[in-house]
């Protein structure tokens, strides 16, 4: 594809003249605006280090929809309120213990509960262990085989894909439904293997879903490290009648009252036609949630505080909304689209930030044919900011539920070749986030805005 920029056949002393285009010089003073003066990393800091963790119905999270509103009201928005959602909370309580026992002696293991989680007995339980690749493999083995055990999930991610996101989806089952299905068989309880591609020490925890089944099936799941698991199945191995000793204390309450928090700048031309940019404020309590999804959030603000330092007034409004409960019940994405609903509105484009704060690569685009060729045919733009993909493909969940006509759903695809290393972990915090790559990836989604903005959608 030729390059959009115009040739201007004008020469002083020699030199040709190149006349950049509007839009390369708009993308030109984004980048700059983003790279010299943004606010988005310290933004990050204080949600990282003042406030820490954000997960729904916590401290944590009620600071932070405090403070977010109050730093989007510092940048002269038109609009910026809070969006009611009632939300599940789930406390994880004492540190969880777990070790496997053979004769006189323990091997201590470093775990944790996956979200969602019930309790084991107040003195912990001890079983044997039986260990399994897939839910396949647990079904195939039946009740006769599985009751009365701890399983243990061991499939670990594909290091083949290069694209990890497809190596994770290729193994979440287990964290997910293996609690749900193992109880169904009788089981005790699920130890799962850490969704990692790197051997470490820290587990990552994440929801587990128990469906619909009794009470009674309903069994306490907890993570493992990957170092954890190599162990842990060695050992099995090595002493196949060793009894492994799980002890935690987490516990569900009543939903409780939380809050999307909204921006707003008012379209010039079309009020009536809306485009969304955000990321979700909750996080997990292990880490304080820098990577997923603080990043993504304070990018999100930041786009808007780009637009006004380069003076840029959208044609069509531009909202940018943090949704509250994306990892454990996406109660903000579906509050939000049922509000859109409630009160007729049209959104047009909607992007979000959830792959974490690294370094930006392109997009992944949910269009039809038409709309996924023209976001397409400015790659060329991207060029100069490294930017070259874009791919059909999942854009995020909080805007999944977000339902309009002829809408375009586009999702952030930064580097993820480091994500899983703290995505869910303890390690999730403000030092493992990069100010410029956070920044890069902010000046990224206030280009597409701009260029969507200015273009509009294909019908």
């Amino acid at each position: 594809m030729k390059k959009s920029f115009v040739l201007a056949a004008l020469l002083f002393g020699g030199i040709t003249v190149f006349a950049q285009t509007k839009d390369e010089q708009t993308l030109k003073e984004i980048y700059k605006s983003s790279l010299t003066n943004a606010k988005c990393y310290p933004w990050l800091g204080h949600l990282s280090n003042t406030i820490g963790s954000r997960l729904s119905g916590s401290t944590g999270a009620e600071k932070a929809v405090l403070y977010t509103k109050a730093q989007l009201e510092t940048l002269g928005l038109d609009k910026v309120y809070l969006q009611e959602v009632m939300v599940p909370k789930w406390v994880r309580g004492e540190k969880e213990i777990g070790y496997l026992q053979f004769g006189k002696q323990k091997i201590a293991f470093p775990i944790c509960a996956l979200g969602g989680s019930v309790a084991t007995p107040k003195a912990g339980l001890n079983a044997n262990v039986i260990e399994v690749k897939s839910l396949e493999e647990l079904a195939a083995l039946g009740e006769a085989k599985v009751k009365g055990k701890i399983v243990f999930f061991n499939r670990p991610m594909n290091p083949e894909f290069v694209e990890t996101f497809k190596a994770y989806s290729g193994c979440v089952d287990q964290r997910s439904s293996g609690a749900r299905e193992a109880g169904k068989l009788g089981a005790l309880a699920v130890i799962v293997r850490s969704m990692n591609l790197r051997l470490d020490d820290f587990p990552h925890t994440g929801a587990t879903n128990y469906g619909d089944i009794s009470k009674e099936q309903r069994i306490p799941a907890t993570a493992i490290s990957t170092n954890g698991a190599e162990l842990l199945s060695k050992s099995l191995k090595t002493y196949p009648n060793a009894t492994f000793y799980l002890k935690q204390s987490c516990e569900t309450f009543a939903d409780v009252l939380s809050y999307n928090v909204v921006g707003e700048m008012t379209g010039s031309e079309h009020p009536e036609r809306i485009m969304v940019v955000g990321g979700h404020l909750d996080s997990w309590d292990l880490g304080d949630g820098s990577h997923d999804d603080g990043a993504g959030c304070v990018q999100s603000m930041e786009v808007l505080n780009i637009f006004k330092n380069i003076g840029y007034k959208p044609k069509n409004t531009l909202r940018v909304v943090l949704f509250m409960n994306e990892e454990n019940g996406v109660r903000g994405g579906k509050e939000y689209e049922t509000q859109s609903n409630k009160n007729n509105e049209n959104h047009i484009f909607a992007l979000e930030s959830d792959s974490g704060g690294f370094s930006p690569r392109g997009f992944s685009i949910e269009a039809d044919e038409a709309n996924f060729n023209k976001i397409s045919s400015w790659a060329t733009l991207f060029e100069p900011y490294l930017i070259h993909k874009f791919v059909k493909g999942h854009s995020g969940v909080d805007i999944g539920p977000l339902q309009s006509n002829h809408i375009v759903k586009v999702g952030l695809q930064p580097d993820s070749q480091r994500y899983f290393d703290y995505h869910h972990a303890a390690n999730d915090t403000f030092d493992a986030v990069n100010k410029r790559e956070l920044e890069l990836g902010a000046a990224a989604m206030a280009s597409i805005l701009y260029l969507m903005d200015q273009n509009g959608i294909a019908k």
